[in-house]
């Protein structure tokens, strides 16, 4: 048998890769991650694509808060810190210089998700409008059926996005 250690059993020292608390090290706080800068008018698109990196990388519970800071002496505080703050590099990093500048003497990476949509949310309604247009103005004009299907299902998913149907 090639391999005898049990996948379950984590190797004595070895850091656990699946900890929210593990940072690789290809990782530094600079790194651009998402495809657009946020700015005054792309926060919905912005936040969807910047929660799928920070999923990806098993993060996202330091900015919906799920991940308490430790208490300062606690064995875990450092690493928390060092993971809060690489996370605060990779969000600010995605924002336009003015928005960072307003957000970086936030204490952690949840109070500057939190306060995101409280200043850039209100885009939704004007969008929804402007999506809600080109929903009933969209034409084929010779496109082919699946480009013309391609168009269409994309303002209806950003429409869901801006402007989601109640539950």
């Amino acid at each position: 048998m090639v391999n005898d250690v049990e996948p379950s059993k984590k190797t004595e020292g070895a850091p656990d890769t699946n900890s929210p608390l593990y940072i690789h090290a290809s990782d530094y706080p600079k790194q651009m991650h998402v495809h657009d800068t946020l700015t005054d008018n792309n926060y919905a698109d912005w936040s969807q694509e910047m929660m799928n990196f920070l999923f990806a990388k098993n993060k996202v519970g330091f900015i919906d808060g799920s991940i308490q800071k430790p208490g300062k002496y606690s064995p875990d505080y450092m690493i928390w810190m060092r993971c809060d703050v690489m996370v605060k590099g990779w969000l600010t990093t995605a924002m336009e210089n003015d928005i960072r500048v307003s957000v970086k003497y936030a204490n952690t990476t949840s109070k500057i998700w939190f306060d995101l949509p409280e200043r850039f949310g209100k885009e939704r309604s004007p969008r929804a409008y402007k999506l809600k247009q080109a929903r009933t103005r969209i034409h084929q004009n010779g496109s082919s059926v699946s480009t013309y299907y391609t168009r269409l299902r994309g303002i209806w998913c950003e429409t869901q996005v801006a402007l989601p149907t109640p539950q």
